[in-house]
């Protein structure tokens, strides 16, 4: 066995017994010693020397709630971003449309991934909109939020729903015409299915739109990930990823709850170090962008809300409830015998009791209670600090959202909501001084995969205009770091493998351009750049990834881009 030991400016270990290092020493793709150059050389006076150049080296960031598959088939070429990350304006989307359908074969489809009635401050569009656009092209505009559709009357006729309009799937809803036709809106998994799943199906390579995806995510600093929407569907997808040379990210799997087999045993054909089911997930609410969260309080009536097409009289409430707490318990009783892991997305407070609720007798009926089953909740942007205290007591991880408010913080607190309510959005301090473990994530498609923008965030309050909401919810570099370390290896069950630099552990590392104790906490994602990232002692070679993976039989992986992504938020 080889070994090698790399140095840096300094090495963030993420271990309270020893927080810092010079140096690393890496066997047979493992940890084998931690310390300064002359005790690793000690230990291992063959192994060669490598400096890896970076100011800092941590262990590599975990991201504990995405959707990697899926967000490659929906946002990398030959599909187009239009989210407000890249698009700010509508104008620039309109200049992406102009782009698309110059410069490219007039019979493909197209499809645009991103829109945000909030940030792009216009109403969604709507058929007649997309028509003097697109023409008798086929093309479909996706919700940046994952629930949310527009299309144009080419795609109706292409189904037939010009003259004879589709019912309402089960838990999804066409927008509709006064006279009952279409209007080229739809809403909820179903519609997104029925919509974009034959336009996606058109498109190209879906594993390798996958593999850039993966990549993206590799260059903001991940080395290990999730997908909160596993259908076994995606299995094979999975495997070839993970086999692919210099694969750059860990997978951890949750199956939906909507799958036939969401209880059932799941085994890979690679390593379960890459590979994984952990558990089962279901949606209590909605996304508070469209306005379908359970909330307590009341959406406002303002220009932003009605430019988004969000009503007051109808939004939010209890009838933004996705399951029935029947409904949840029967979810609960097939799964928890069998000891899977639970993850319930719940943004507002009325989804989070409701899910509190349900955990808390469901971990009673089977005798859970005070055991180690990191049950979960996801996102909580309207949690209480009451909430959070119950979820420590009860043992439930919550994985919080950072990029709701950086994003969209100007606009909760005084234009969604109150300033009570909207100004505390994504209440990290209450969190952490719950008890819970708290972890960070970007939800990928719905915000870039960029860990380092979330720790500034949830250290600073500062929204990407750069203004502060709730300066009482800061919590410090440590707590931050954790969070996207440690603590959401934690909370995808993976902590004795990843998530700090100790021996034994996988040598899993993020490289930075500075050491992020040592910057403006306000500048942390313009400074601590990353640089790199290594899993299981080698380099990622993110070319030689994508490229293995383009050079391969792709074919037999064309049936992904008929399932969408539902993200979650």
């Amino acid at each position: 066995m080889s070994t090698k030991i790399l140095t840096a400016g300094t090495v963030i270990t993420m271990d309270p017994v020893q927080s810092r290092a010079e140096a690393v020493a890496i066997t047979d793709g493992r940890i084998a010693a931690v310390g300064s150059v002359a005790q690793c050389r000690a230990e291992h006076p063959d192994a060669e020397l490598i400096d890896t150049g970076a100011a800092a080296l941590l262990p590599g960031f975990v991201e504990p709630h995405s959707h990697p598959i899926m967000s490659g088939i929906a946002t990398q070429a030959p599909a187009r971003s239009i989210a407000p990350w890249d698009a700010p304006a509508w104008s620039d989307i309109e200049a992406i449309f102009a782009d698309a359908k110059a410069n490219t074969d007039p019979a493909t489809p197209l499809l645009f991934a991103g829109f945000d009635a909030l940030l792009h401050k216009r109403p969604s569009p709507k058929a007649p909109e997309l028509d003097r656009i697109f023409g008798e092209r086929i093309a479909v505009v996706t919700d940046n939020s994952g629930h949310g559709v527009y299309f144009n009357t080419a795609v109706m006729k292409q189904h037939g729903w010009d003259v004879n309009p589709p019912a309402d799937p089960v838990g999804a809803h066409f927008g509709r015409n006064p006279d009952g036709s279409l209007d080229g809106q739809g809403f909820e998994t179903a519609v997104l299915l029925a919509v974009a799943g034959p336009v996606l199906a058109q498109l190209g390579n879906p594993l390798v739109s996958a593999a850039e995806y993966y990549a993206w995510m590799s260059r903001g600093g991940y080395t290990s990930t999730s997908d909160m929407t596993y259908d076994p569907k995606f299995k094979s997808a999975y495997e070839a990823l993970a086999a692919a040379p210099s694969c750059p990210l860990r997978v951890s799997m949750w199956e939906m709850s909507t799958t036939d087999t969401y209880n059932a045993a799941e085994s890979f054909s690679v390593a379960e170090q890459l590979l994984v089911k952990q558990g089962v997930k279901l949606w209590t609410d909605g996304s508070p962008w469209i306005g379908n969260i359970a909330i307590s309080f009341p959406y406002l009536g303002t220009e932003a809300t009605r430019t988004a097409g969000i009503d007051p009289a109808v939004a939010g409430g209890m009838q933004s409830m996705n399951y029935t707490r029947e409904q949840l318990d029967a979810v609960l009783d097939v799964a928890a015998p069998t000891g899977w892991q639970m993850a319930f997305h719940a943004n507002g407070d009325l989804a989070v009791d409701l899910a509190l609720d349900a955990y808390q007798d469901a971990l009673h009926r089977h005798n859970l209670l005070g055991t180690d089953h990191r049950w979960r909740l996801e996102h909580l942007g309207a949690g209480t600090r009451k909430q959070f205290d119950r979820a420590a007591s009860l043992g439930v991880h919550v994985s919080m959202a950072p990029f709701q408010y950086y994003y969209w913080g100007d606009l909760l607190d005084g234009q969604i909501f109150d300033h009570e309510h909207g100004s505390r959005w994504a209440a990290f301090a209450d969190a952490v001084a719950s008890g819970a473990v708290v972890s960070l994530h970007n939800d990928g498609s719905v915000s870039p995969p960029t860990p380092v923008l979330n720790i500034q965030t949830a250290v600073t309050r500062r929204t990407r205009a750069g203004t502060v909401h709730g300066a009482d919810q800061c919590i410090a570099l440590d707590q931050a770091l954790c969070a996207h370390t440690i603590n959401a290896a934690r909370t995808l069950h993976r902590d004795k493998l990843i998530g700090s630099i100790e021996i034994g552990k996988l040598a899993d590392f993020t490289e930075l351009t500075a050491d992020p104790y040592a910057v403006d906490p306000a500048e942390l994602a313009d400074t601590a750049l990353v640089s790199g990232t290594w899993l299981s002692g080698e380099r990622t070679d993110l070319a030689a990834f994508v490229d293995a993976v383009s050079g391969s039989d792709t074919g037999r992986h064309e049936h992904l881009a008929e399932h969408p992504r539902n993200t979650c938020c």
